[in-house]
């Protein structure tokens, strides 16, 4: 009989699921050191919450265990590489706290909209403030989501039911989808911050989104709009939505998420007037503590007792020695998904993926997989991996194409990525040199070497003398360090796509002076991981 290790608190419903399945449970909440180390080296499964942290040093000797379920969405306390690298099955549970999730954004909003916490301390406080605290009616005011996945069509769902107009961006969702929703589609997010009059975030915490609304975008919403964040700290940089608060260009916020958890007493949102703050309360509910118990519960019930593998966050279901045999090209097509999805800046639609020479022969849906996961990631709350990539595209509408030949071109093996969007079509196409130098080698009809690695600076110009020393000089004069350099041309003096391989990230000064050049079309930062970093799931 399996046993099962319990370490921190969960829902009675949760435990007799388990029971009732014939799992032996071991429930021993707050367990520390040693006991903690024991308790799950004799378990083939193992339940935590956010109170346990499960690191590398508790998995060296991992003993019996075989799975570990997050009952909750974030896995910030598992060490998810280390599980992969003993070949553990590491998954949560996204669907759980949906519901609350959503109900706590609207609770913000409301309270927001109509002063509702100061008033209510106000009265408390033996005040009778009726004039103070005129608020304004949601009835026909616009509602911008950014991010249209589980939580944020809840909230969409809501907000419709309250009379409001909502307008909704997801880089994942084609424009179609988006209004059958009854969303009416945005094309990018700058067009859902200039046109609401509250702005909610659901969208995950990653390199790409860390301070995604930083003072910049802030400064583009609509002066006396409001901003709810119940997805994740980081998202928002703080210090920019104070000054946006005190300078009265926002009218308030609601904030049940920060950058540190516990936010320090003397935190300046904590002492705004003008924002309302919770303790991370979105899945603060008894249904959703009682959702997630059952459906940790259902997860690990379906893996020991019938090997099935659901909402897992790292890859033990795929063969080791498969993922040794093909990691520098699986490392290589995840790449060319990240890049492209910084890229395109509106709904995707279609991907075509082309596999040219020795690379068409080996396994090339898992190299699919690989180039989904890159370009998901960035966007969706949901854990994305090389089992639920391709399922995650089927089902925001994107249509997946690949093409496979023997023919040998310029190279030995050849992968090329062609995505587009509602906004137009990106391609980019990379190989491998040796078994550890990844490039980019096709760039839209342009021809060029750059290593696949990174900060990388992408921009379009017309051929002049003169302007890669206007680069070099202003990147020079705000200390940034140019590593490499790659430029590709269809002719002198005609249309050029320049790569810069960058040391450290360039300041929004140094890119307003690239960009305001009048030779330079478009410019596009690239932030990929740097070279020889492995996503956890190839760390094997």
């Amino acid at each position: 009989m399996p046993r099962v290790f319990i370490s921190d608190p969960l829902e009675v419903e949760g435990l007799d699921m388990l029971r009732a399945a014939g799992l032996d449970l071991d429930v021993r909440p707050g367990l520390k050191g040693e006991e903690l180390a024991e308790a799950i080296r004799g378990s083939e499964g193992l339940i935590v919450r956010s109170g346990t942290r499960v690191t590398a040093g508790l998995l060296e000797q991992p003993g019996r265990l075989r799975a570990i379920v997050r009952a909750g969405v974030g896995v910030d306390n598992i060490d998810v590489a280390a599980a992969t690298r003993k070949g553990i099955v590491v998954m949560n549970t996204p669907g759980g706290n949906t519901l609350s999730t959503a109900e706590q954004t609207v609770a913000l909003l409301y309270a927001l909209a109509r002063h509702t916490p100061a008033a209510d301390a106000s009265l408390h406080a033996g005040k009778w403030e009726r004039g103070k605290f005129v608020g304004v009616q949601l009835a026909g005011k616009t509602l911008g989501i950014i991010g249209l996945g589980r939580i944020g069509r809840e909230v969409a769902k809501r907000a419709l039911a309250m009379d409001m107009k909502v307008l909704g961006f997801d880089p994942m969702l084609a424009a179609d989808r988006i209004a059958a929703l009854g969303v009416e589609p945005a094309g990018d997010v700058g067009q859902v911050l200039e046109a609401s009059d509250f702005v909610t975030l659901h969208v995950p915490l990653t390199e790409q989104t860390r301070h995604f609304l930083g003072a910049a975008e802030l400064a583009r919403m609509k002066r006396g709009a409001r901003l709810i964040n119940c997805a994740r700290g980081g998202l928002v940089d703080e210090t920019a939505l104070v000054a946006a608060l005190q300078s009265g260009h926002l009218a308030g916020a609601g904030i049940d998420v920060f950058e540190q958890e516990p936010p320090p007493p003397d935190h300046p949102l904590l002492h705004q007037p003008n924002v309302v703050c919770t303790p991370h309360l979105g899945a603060s509910t008894t249904e959703a503590q009682r959702g997630v118990a059952l459906e940790a519960a259902q997860l690990l019930i379906d893996f020991l007792t019938r090997g099935q593998v659901q909402s897992a966050v790292n890859m033990a279901a795929v063969d080791r020695r498969e993922l040794l045999d093909l990691r520098a090209t699986l490392d290589m097509t995840y790449r060319l998904g990240l890049l492209i999805s910084q890229l395109a800046s509106a709904s995707l639609r279609h991907v075509r993926l082309s596999y040219r020479g020795e690379v068409a022969s080996r396994s090339t849906p898992l190299l699919t997989s690989a180039f989904l996961v890159g370009l998901l990631e960035p966007w969706l709350s949901e854990p994305v991996n090389l089992v639920n990539a391709d399922l995650l595209a089927r089902e925001r509408g994107i249509e997946l194409e690949t093409f496979t030949s023997a023919a040998r071109s310029d190279f030995n093996s050849l992968v090329r990525a062609e995505v587009r969007s509602d906004q137009g079509m990106h391609a980019v196409a990379a190989t491998l040199f040796g078994s550890e130098y990844l490039r980019l080698v096709h760039f839209g009809d342009f021809r060029l070497d750059a290593y696949l690695d990174g900060i990388m600076l992408l921009f379009s110009h017309r051929d002049r003398p003169g302007l890669i020393g206007f680069i070099g000089t202003v990147f020079g004069r705000h200390e940034v360090n140019i590593a490499q350099m790659a430029v590709g041309r269809a002719m002198p003096g005609g249309l050029a796509i320049a790569v810069l391989n960058l040391d450290s990230l360039p300041s929004e000064a140094a890119l307003a002076e690239v960009r305001d050049h009048p030779d330079i079309e478009s410019v596009h930062l690239i932030k990929l991981p740097p070279k020889g970093q492995l996503p956890p799931w190839l760390q094997v």
